[in-house]
Parts: structure tokens; sequence; C-alpha cells
């Protein structure tokens, strides 16, 4: 739309390192795909084909054409990853992604125990054939990982050649980074970003309440990942404050303060008693 809001914040335009939005792909069909693109193409920067479902979906290698024309990099879930390496078929997971064409790999653990020096191994491999997303986390609700224990893991990923950490909340949002109601593990976030600059993160936020939150927090150009598709245009009204839930995160407060939130049924105007 060709029109000009002051007070919205500048979001830095592709490729680009900071305000990532990752999108989970669960089995759309190229057609959806297409539509995906045609309609937030230029709002999305990686779409994760979900743990597994690469291995039974179709026409894979025509979606991640699709995706690459539109200057989005795609990549296999961690989950899919684990199942070659416990496996013991790495080499032959290198292959496909050889095969599939991809720049984009995800490195995780949160589907078995690998010891940390070998999960850091991993990542220093596949750094030289591209871009490694590590994840950090369980996808259990039952392990719980200590605060110090996660940001060290974290830090020791980025320097193994991670190019961005993944805090771990599953597509469900009830785990890892957030408490089993969904809303933010703060303790624990507050510990990881005492020691990771908050740029090198990608927290996974599937749910509404959860990306307001990460952007009253770290702003509009935090990373967020495990978005669903149709909800990319959704959260980029979040991030330019086009939105009730981060409606005045933006505003100055001279603007803000002469205005009053008012009932959904009433007509949007200023309060007469703040005008003055």
């Amino acid at each position: 739309m060709d029109v000009i809001l002051p007070h919205v914040p500048e979001r830095p335009s592709k490729p680009r390192s900071s305000g990532i939005t990752m999108v989970m792909d669960k089995g759309l069909s190229s057609r959806q795909a297409e539509d995906l693109v045609d309609a937030s193409g230029h709002l999305i920067d990686f779409v994760k084909l979900g743990f597994g479902t690469s291995y039974v979906s179709k026409n894979v290698k025509e979606k991640i054409k699709i995706y690459k024309d539109a200057g989005i990099r795609c990549y296999l879930g961690g989950t899919f990853f684990e199942a070659f390496v416990v496996r013991n078929q790495f080499d032959q997971f290198l292959k496909l992604i050889d095969t599939l064409g991809l720049d984009t790999m995800e490195v995780s653990d949160g589907s078995i125990k690998m010891d940390h020096h070998i999960k850091c191994k991993y990542i220093t491999e596949m750094a030289k054939h591209g871009i490694v997303l590590s994840e950090v986390g369980s996808k259990a609700e039952g392990i719980l990982i200590a605060p110090n224990k996660w940001k060290n893991m974290m830090q020791k990923e980025l320097d193994a050649g991670a190019w961005k950490v993944i805090a771990e909340a599953r597509e469900s949002g009830t785990v890892g980074i957030y408490r089993p109601s969904g809303k933010a593990h703060i303790q624990l976030i507050n510990k990881i970003l005492n020691k990771i600059p908050s740029e090198k993160i990608i927290w996974e936020a599937p749910i509404k309440s959860q990306q307001a939150y990460w952007i009253k927090l770290l702003g509009a150009n935090v990373n967020l990942g495990n978005i669903a598709p149709e909800e990319v245009i959704p959260l980029e009204t979040l991030r330019l404050g086009l939105r009730g839930d981060t409606f005045f995160a933006f505003l100055p407060k001279e603007i803000a303060h002469n205005w009053i939130p008012l009932p959904s049924d009433s007509p949007n105007k200023a309060s007469d008693s703040k005008k003055k």
C-alpha cells in the first residue's frame, strides 16, 4: 500500500540478519507454497520443512525452488537431521542436502540424547557446507535445562560455527523457553540475554501472545521462528505496531498519552479530556 505512517518501526530489507521471520511448513502443497510466497514472501526469511515432513511430502524439490526463487532460504527440520544421525547416516544426510540444493541446515538434539561436544562437531562440519542454525532445548515437556547450562550451550554452538541459535519452543509453544501454559520462562530468558546477544538468537514463538512479548521486550526487529504460514502478515503488523497488542509500543509518549484505548465497538477517536 502506497501510504506512509510516521512512528512505524523501520524494518531491514532482505536478505537480513535481524528482524528474521522463520516460517514452519508442515506439509504445504506446491500450490500452497506459491500462494504463501505470493501473499507474504517479501516478509519471510526462512522456511523450515518441519520435523520429518519432507520424507513423506510430494514435490519437495519443487517447493524448495519456489521458496528459493522468492529469496527465501529453505531447510529441513532438525528432527529429520536427528533421524539420520541416530541411524548412523550423517553422510547420507549431507548428500541429501546437496541433492536438494540447500544452503541452510538445522542441527538439533531435541529428540535424542547427544553429547554436546559431538553436537558442536556436527555444527562445525555442516558449517563447511552452508549456513547452520542450531536449536537448543528439549522437545519433551518433562526435561528441564538449567539456565546457566542453556546459555553456555548456546555460546559453544555459536563458537562452533552456528550462524544463529534457535531457542526451542516446539510448534506448540509450551516447552523450552516457555512454561506449559505458554507464558515466557522469564528467569531463563534473562539468563540467556545476559550472555548471548539477542540478534544471534531466533526465538520460536508460534503463539500471538508470545510474538507480542518478544516485540515489546526486544523491539520490532527481534528474530522469531516457528511462525505459521497464515500468521506471517499478522506478525508483521505486530512488529509495526499496527495491531492492538503492540499498538502503543512504538508511538512517542506525547502521542500515546493523549489517547486511551477504547472498547472494540466504539469509534476510534481521541479522548476529549486528553486533548486539552
